[in-house]
């Protein structure tokens, strides 16, 4: 093999033969084929094929074997992040395909609680109840997560002249598609609740219904949705004229007040006095009237159990001597309605929502038997519309709380309320 000088230019080299120059005359081989390496330019490298005979190289051609420089690497694409549709439609698995969901806000205990913050035997149970797939905090936000995507989407496109089913569907709809339905495990929590004016909650357009939204109306709008069994549940207010935000407004700080003041050790009783001394402090003015926003007396919160939307604690919105506590590691509702009205409700309307009680007794059923009928054996449980006066205005929101045994964790809050 013998390396020869590297030739500047190839087209002049291809026309001469040429000494090889500057080698050892040891290195140059007899008569035969030689290879040798080169460059031209900083760009290409070639394979020169060299001809002995009596010790002149006579070029005989050269191969191009590629590019010496440095190639770039390209540039991977980045996978595009999966974006939620409109309306809402793509399931959570694809958006947190980790399967970790956001965590609510979260308030500290007040007074004689605070010191869980920081207590290290809370935190280790706090730890362990984060891992055990009995209490599953994070279905608890997966459901929390759906219930933030499902309403934003629901604020935005709720107008007047939309009718109610049109308005529960797209909601229901929305919850079962974000959730990924799926029979018992998860799905919708109850019915979609869109109480109107002085009706407060529980109602939801049966088949054939043709309600229309009007401009003026005060819609509340009340949906859960439940993973694994663990519900939570979130209502909010809309209103499409002024005259009545300051009523949202009364409610909403209610609400706010309520969560505040919940926690671990304290007691029911404290907690609807508090709220019934903020929603009071609210005047409306109707048509030249001022009217004192009042707390329904007969509507509250709830404690929640695995797979029962109400768990047998009741958070009443007015003063009372209820003296039960909540308890660590419980799961409330904590809402607020005000009124313009009596502040008081009674039935009133065609039932929409039943409930199959939690603890039952059997009975032998056959598939003719009416709801009602149901209700009167004792195995459904009848929620019926429930309003104030005509006339009256009503408002709600709502949250759920996680009564961790470190913190609360406020799951369904969102930027909207």
């Amino acid at each position: 093999m013998v390396v020869g000088a590297k030739p500047q230019n190839i087209a002049e080299d291809v026309r001469r033969d040429s000494d090889i120059g500057n080698e050892d005359e040891d290195d140059i081989e007899e008569n035969g084929l030689v290879e040798s390496g080169g460059a031209t330019g900083e760009s290409s490298c070639f394979l020169y094929m060299w001809y002995i005979q009596d010790r002149k190289a006579h070029f005989l051609s050269a191969y191009r074997l590629g590019d010496s420089r440095k190639k770039k690497k390209k540039k991977k694409s980045k996978k595009k992040k999966v974006e939620q549709s409109e309306p809402p439609r793509v399931g959570l698995s694809k958006l947190f395909p980790d399967a970790i969901f956001p965590e609510g806000e979260i308030q500290k205990y007040k007074n004689d609680n605070h010191w869980r913050t920081t207590s290290e035997e809370k935190n280790y149970n706090e730890r362990l109840a984060m891992e055990d797939p009995e209490i599953t905090y994070q279905s608890i936000r997966r459901a929390a997560e759906v219930h933030r995507q499902v309403r934003k989407y629901a604020r935005q496109y709720i107008k007047p002249g939309m009718s109610m089913t049109e308005i529960v569907e797209n909601i229901e709809n929305g919850t079962r598609a974000l959730v990924e339905e799926n029979g018992l495990a998860c799905g919708v929590g109850f019915p979609t609740g869109v109480s109107l004016n002085n009706c407060a909650a529980h109602y939801t357009p049966n088949a054939g219904d043709t309600v229309v939204l009007q401009k003026e109306d005060v819609l509340k709008v009340d949906f859960g949705v439940h993973v694994n069994g663990r519900i939570v549940d979130s209502a909010f207010t809309l209103t499409f004229e002024p005259t009545y935000n300051k009523l949202l407004e009364a409610v909403k700080d209610a609400t706010d007040t309520g969560i505040r003041e919940a926690g671990i050790d304290v007691r029911l009783g404290e907690i609807g006095a508090a709220i019934q001394e903020t929603m009071e402090s609210y005047e409306v003015e109707v048509g030249g009237v001022v009217k004192q926003v009042k707390a329904i007396e007969n509507l509250s919160g709830h404690s929640i159990n695995r797979y029962q939307i109400h768990g047998g604690k009741s958070v009443l919105l007015v003063k009372n001597d209820d003296q039960t506590k909540m308890e660590e590691g419980e799961y409330f509702a904590i809402e607020t309605f005000g009124s313009t009205g009596r502040g008081r409700v009674v039935e009133s309307g065609d039932c929409s929502h039943y409930a199959k009680i939690y603890d039952a007794p059997r009975v032998q059923l056959r598939f003719t038997l009416q709801l009602h009928h149901l209700v009167a054996q004792g195995v459904v449980q009848d929620y019926p519309p429930l309003c104030d006066q005509k006339g009256s205005m009503t408002a709600q929101f709502e949250h759920t709380i996680l009564l961790r045994p470190t913190v609360k964790e406020v799951v369904s809050r969102g930027i909207d309320y």
